[in-house]
């Protein structure tokens, strides 16, 4: 996400760095070449303007003129400016002040509402909250039996509706029966439609008032950029949004959408979608994005997936045959499974700080397909292969290749590493013996 923008400004903040001291005159170009990055990614131009006259008051100013490190602090600046268009904190979700609170999801068609009403009821459970999905939208063909698979997905109950009735109807009875079977939230998946109208914003206006959402969210297809800030302040003036959900994040190389949306609206933004999976839904937080897209790594938010996708009982496992020196290629497979848990190697690759400055580094490597082709490789080989890689000679390897679709040099280079790391492994289990023994049989070096 955002790779083209990210691109230029580490470009521009490189140059920035080389430069032995900073003046007006390379602070403006540089500011010039931001505005020039960002227009391109078409970030709302007001909100251009106003970022960039902020920045570069404070850059020309004596925190920067006169630090010992001009460069890096002008940096400091930039990301402390850029969080400030997202919103400087991270907004929560107000689930407390009515029960079943009521969450109302807007949006235009073609979106990604009904499929984000999924994602977020997977988020909610995770959170421990019941939630009823409710279909709202009564226009579009089999949205209703759309929102059922969903629920059938992602083993979140659906509110079972009448056809003749009105979305208003549809809305006060769900929240009825939420309320008698003791759910704790209800998301009402409004209609949407493929531009806005005033039928469609009245409609919204009167489910509002009959149910007094504690959130009205706005859902908006990052891709299409200041579209989408148009209509999320549309939306907004009719019903006073709460916040914002952008979808197809990850498929979004600009960011204008994401950039302007919190100034133009004054409204924050909730939620990211960044997949089609229905756990590709992360919580917003302004300062991690910020730092991706200054190439500064998300490491908070990799250990936070890790947190998620890793069995403790498994790392256990683990920890237990690196002390016994016995880590196999089964092992192996078992922990690639771990980390396809946690998304896409490639998106996990950018929360990892410096990472793309390391040398060797190739994006283009770290697709689903690495980790596929070294899962089929492992699972051509057998129990006694996987057990021993030792074992696995030339003809061995031919036949592993023709069965996984990879080749013989494709092979030979995942036993060349797995070597390595077993050794690597080895040290470490020899290092964790020696610590656990509480033998001192070691000494550091005195000065």
């Amino acid at each position: 996400m955002f790779d083209n923008l990210s691109g230029r400004l580490q470009n521009i903040f490189k140059t920035l760095k080389g430069e032995g001291r900073l003046n007006e005159e390379n602070i403006s170009e540089a500011l010039r070449q931001v505005r020039l990055a960002m227009l391109e990614a078409d970030v709302n131009f007001k909100v251009v303007k106003a970022f960039v006259d902020k920045v570069k008051e404070r850059s020309l100013g004596q925190e920067v003129l006169e630090s010992l490190t001009p460069a890096q602090q002008m940096i400091k600046i930039f990301r402390d400016e850029m969080i400030g268009l997202f919103g400087t904190e991270t907004s929560r979700m107000d689930l407390s002040s009515t029960v079943p609170a009521p969450l109302m999801i807007t949006g235009l068609q073609g979106s990604g509402k009904t499929t984000t009403c999924g994602k977020l009821a997977l988020w909610l459970a995770k959170e421990n909250i019941s939630t009823l999905l409710v279909p709202a939208d009564v226009y579009r063909p089999a949205a209703i039996e759309q929102l059922r698979i969903i629920g059938q997905k992602t083993e979140t109950p659906v509110f079972s509706v009448n056809s003749k009735d009105s979305p208003v109807e549809i809305s006060r009875k769900a929240m009825e029966h939420a309320r008698d079977t003791g759910f704790q939230a209800v998301l009402l998946d409004t209609a949407g439609r493929l531009h806005i109208d005033d039928n469609m914003m009245k409609e919204l206006v009167e489910i509002k008032k009959a149910v007094k959402p504690t959130e009205i969210l706005f859902v908006a297809d990052s891709m299409t950029g200041q579209d989408a800030v148009n209509s999320a302040r549309i939306f907004n003036e009719y019903l006073d949004v709460t916040g914002v959900i952008l979808t197809k994040l990850d498929g979004d190389a600009r960011g204008g959408a994401a950039l302007s949306i919190k100034k133009i609206t004054r409204k924050p933004i909730k939620f990211v979608g960044i997949g089609e999976g229905f756990d590709a839904l992360e919580q917003f937080h302004p300062d991690r994005m910020t730092s991706r897209i200054l190439g500064m790594g998300d490491i908070l938010s990799f250990i936070e997936k890790a947190e998620e996708a890793i069995d403790v009982r498994e790392a256990r496992k683990l920890e237990e045959k690196i002390r016994k020196e016995s880590f196999t290629l089964a092992d192996f497979l078992g922990q690639l499974k771990q980390i396809k848990k946690m998304g896409p190697l490639d998106q996990l690759m950018h929360m990892i700080p410096g990472i793309d400055k390391l040398k060797g580094f190739n994006e283009a490597s770290f697709d689903s397909s690495y980790l596929q082709s070294i899962e089929a490789i492992i699972n051509s080989m057998t129990p006694g292969e996987r057990k021993s890689h030792t074992i696995i000679n030339g003809s061995r390897r031919k036949r592993i290749a023709r069965g996984s679709g990879t080749t013989v040099q494709e092979v030979n280079n995942l036993l060349k590493q797995f070597g390595k790391m077993q050794k690597m492994m080895k040290n470490m289990g020899k290092l964790s013996k020696m610590l656990g023994s509480g033998k001192q049989n070691f000494s550091f070096p005195r000065n």
